[in-house]
């Protein structure tokens, strides 16, 4: 038995934090209902075609879920939401600001039905505040929240290369719903969640918040390298490609310079005697390791590397990962049926007793006639909602 097996998710949801949120109950047994617009789905369905025709960013968060087409503005379509919802556990919805209280799906209305109910609103900033009611996608919140400005080279500030915040977004509904399911079962009541992209993202940058503590100098932005420590970071192999190392101590900078470098002389080099010093001289003593590693081969460095017990790794392409030598060795990798054929998906991190469930990338509206069936309409009820547009 997996661990969410029995509990009812109805999500109303699109893009990336929410169903992020709601893959992850998926994979844990949930039931998860995913509520799309008729005809059009989900718009993340069509952010790209690179899966076999199907949307990357889809495949990767809606597993395992059953996709139901329904207008919602409809009166008809209320009445279904509404007999759907009144057996969920679980309602999560990345709607526009105000739109589900609109809906009656606020925590208020909902809980009078059912004090059981857990209502996870994820939002850009949040119930109240100035910013309440502004759109909110994930590059606006990873600038709001300050970490582009962290990121890239000193001359150009970058966002991340993967959705960031709508992802942290997405973690801590899912972590908060958890804990409210706990919850829930020592004291017999729901809650509503309110769960802000920019709170999850400012989170995740308190270390750059505290290093720039009253008025302090925020840390700089350095690339791919540390910000404040040295040698740390990519270097180029002689073989073109780039090694990242990290070191983190003297005792590491002595053993560096002796097995790494060959060096050993460089260890009392006045110009690198401290970490700062060397962060100080890093563009002399980058120099000084391009040149050692100008004549070897990515696994002759690695090599050395490892023989010294500084922290190291290649710099990956994505072809690369998907031949990972550590995530087969430790058969990290299933296949999930979509409607363009079966693709590999891989194991959820962590899991805890049976395997997490992997089922099928959902077609648009695929569950639709069997989730209505279940509430009760007839099979000429149905057809009657679809000549309706309200399926």
């Amino acid at each position: 038995m997996l661990p969410l097996e029995g509990i009812n998710v109805v999500s109303l949801e699109h893009a990336i934090a929410a169903p992020f949120a709601t893959r992850q109950l998926a994979d844990l047994g949930a039931r998860v209902i995913k509520i799309e617009r008729p005809g059009v789905g989900d718009f993340a369905r069509n952010y790209d075609t690179r899966v076999n025709g199907m949307a990357s960013h889809f495949v990767w968060t809606n597993r395992s879920k059953e996709s139901l087409t329904l207008d919602i503005k409809h009166p008809k379509g209320t009445v279904i939401l509404h007999k759907l919802v009144a057996d969920a556990d679980v309602v999560v919805q990345n709607l526009a600001p105000g739109a589900a209280e609109r809906l009656g799906l606020g925590y208020d209305a909902l809980s009078k039905k059912n004090p059981r109910i857990i209502v996870c609103n994820i939002s850009g900033y949040g119930a109240g505040g100035p910013d309440e009611n502004r759109k909110a996608y994930d590059l606006l919140i990873q600038s709001e929240a300050g970490f582009v400005t962290t990121t890239g080279t000193p001359e150009n500030p970058s966002k991340a290369g993967i959705s960031i915040a709508d992802i942290s977004a997405g973690m801590y509904a899912y972590s908060n719903i958890l804990a409210a399911i706990i919850q829930r079962g020592k004291t017999g009541k729901g809650c509503e969640i309110d769960l802000s992209m920019l709170d999850a993202m400012t989170e995740w940058m308190s270390y750059p918040l505290y290093y720039a503590y009253d008025g302090a100098a925020p840390p700089a932005r350095a690339g791919a390298s540390h910000s404040t420590i040295f040698p740390y970071g990519p270097f180029v192999v002689g073989d073109g490609h780039t090694v990242i190392l990290g070191l983190q101590n003297e005792r590491e900078w002595k053993t560096f310079c002796e097995i790494v470098l060959e060096a050993p002389a460089l260890a009392s080099d006045s110009r690198f005697s401290s970490n700062s010093l060397r962060a100080k001289s890093k563009d002399a003593l980058t120099q000084i390791i391009t040149t050692s590693f100008a004549d070897c081969t990515t696994e002759q460095v690695i090599k050395r590397l490892d023989r010294a017990g500084i922290a190291n790794a290649k710099m990956n392409e994505m072809r690369d990962i998907w031949n990972h030598a550590q995530l087969a060795a430790r058969n990290r990798w299933r296949s999930v049926d979509t409607p363009v054929g079966r693709i590999p998906a891989l194991l959820p991190p962590g899991g805890i007793g049976a395997e997490p469930r992997m089922d099928a990338v959902p077609a648009l509206g695929e569950h639709t006639a069997r989730l209505l069936a279940e509430i009760g309409y007839s099979e000429k009820d149905i057809a009657a909602l679809q000549i309706e547009k309200v399926i």
